[in-house]
Formats: C-alpha cells, structure tokens, sequence
C-alpha cells in the first residue's frame, strides 16, 4: 500500500508539472502573437507627416515660394537693380538749328565768288544737320536754290563742338554775282525736310558780297574741303 501510495502522488506531482509547463508555454505564446499583431487602432489614428505637401524653407527660414514670387516680381533681388535705367546719353541725339548751333558765315579765296558757312554744335547732345542750309538774302521772298549734286552718302551729326559746313556759290557756276547783298539768314531742315525748324540765325555777310539768280548752296557737308568742292 505504500508504494501505491507512493506511485499515486508521484503521478499526480507529474501531472501537476505538465500542466504547468503547458500553461507556460501556452502564455508565451499567446505574449508573442500578441506582439507580432499590429495594432491597428494606432495605426489609423497617427498619419506620418506627407513631406510633399510641405513648403521647402530657404536658409533663412523664408519660405521659398514666396521668395521665389519676391525675385520676379523684383522685390528683394540685387539682380534686378539698375534694370530700368535710362540709356546712355552719349547716345541721345537731336535735330541741329538755331539754338544749338553757333552759325557763321566767311568770304573765302579758293574757289572764287564763293562764301563758307559753317555751324558748331554747342548743345550737350549729339545733333543731325539735315539737308542743306535754307538761305535767305536780304529781303529774298524764297530760300536759296540748292545743289542737289552735292548731297553725301549720310547725314552729317555732329557731337558736341563739332562743326558742319556749307559752301555758297555766289556766282551759280561760270556766272559773275552782280546784285549786292548784306544780310543773310540761315534756317535749318528738318528730318521730314517739310521746312524750317528752330530759330533763325541772322548773319551780316561779309563786304562786298554779290549774289545773282543762280546763286546757290550746298548741302552740309564733315569738312570744310568737302565743302568748297562745290
């Protein structure tokens, strides 16, 4: 009977342990399925932040859209500076007359019967002489017919201090000049060559001066030996 006895609680120690390893093993697994399981609800309610959606920063914490509007607009941006300034002067340019010139007229020896005006820039600009000077003698109801053959390839501008010339062909080719003359008048053309434009200078021509009718002028010419050829 003891050992019976014996047997039955060696058993039932047995038994005991196995249950007890079994409950072990069955909670180490349950303690693994349930770390392995997503946890959904943590899932659904933390979204990570969409990086695409948010604006880029500049290096100095600017946002970097409205930096960039800024830099086309020209709002902040050095490269924009000086953009809108006017062009050089030293281009800028306008018509030669009376009261950016300085005109003169002299008697010359070479060629004969022939006098010589001349009008010096004195403005601040660059200016055109167009054309040929309009002359008027005396008290002449018309201009001084012009010699067309003397026209140059381009028109004559002159920078400040510079000078344009035209010659006056008194005589009107192989003609002698009989009519005195004592005053003259000299107008200057316009681009469109519709008339005068500016103010009139007003010379006292050189003593004994003698016009005819097939007295006649230049065009203006660069130099002053361009001039006379005619």
């Amino acid at each position: 009977m003891r050992n019976l006895r014996f047997r039955s609680a060696a058993t039932a120690t047995t038994t005991a342990l196995v249950a007890a390893l079994a409950l072990t093993a069955c909670g180490q697994s349950d303690a693994v399925g349930a770390a392995s399981k997503p946890d959904t609800t943590t899932a659904s309610t933390s979204t990570p932040k969409d990086e695409a959606t948010e604006k880029p920063q500049d290096s100095t914490g600017e946002n970097a859209q409205t930096a960039s509007n800024n830099s086309s607009s020209g709002k902040g941006s050095s490269s924009n500076k000086g953009a809108d300034k006017p062009s050089d002067k030293s281009n800028a340019r306008t018509t030669c007359t009376g009261d950016n010139t300085k005109v003169t007229v002299t008697n010359v020896t070479r060629p004969i019967n022939h006098l010589l005006v001349t009008a010096t820039n004195t403005g601040s600009k660059n200016c055109d002489a167009y054309y040929a000077p309009l002359l008027g003698f005396d008290d002449a109801q018309s201009v001084t017919q012009i010699n067309e053959d003397s026209q140059p390839q381009a028109v004559v501008t002159l920078s400040p201090g510079q000078s344009a010339y035209a010659s006056i062909a008194l005589g009107g080719g192989d003609g002698s000049p009989t009519t005195a003359a004592y005053k003259l008048s000299v107008s200057f053309s316009g681009r469109d060559n519709q008339g005068s434009v500016g103010s009139v200078a007003n010379l006292t021509l050189p003593k004994g001066t003698k016009t005819n009718n097939d007295t006649s002028v230049s065009y203006w010419q660069a130099t002053m030996a361009d001039a006379l050829t005619w």
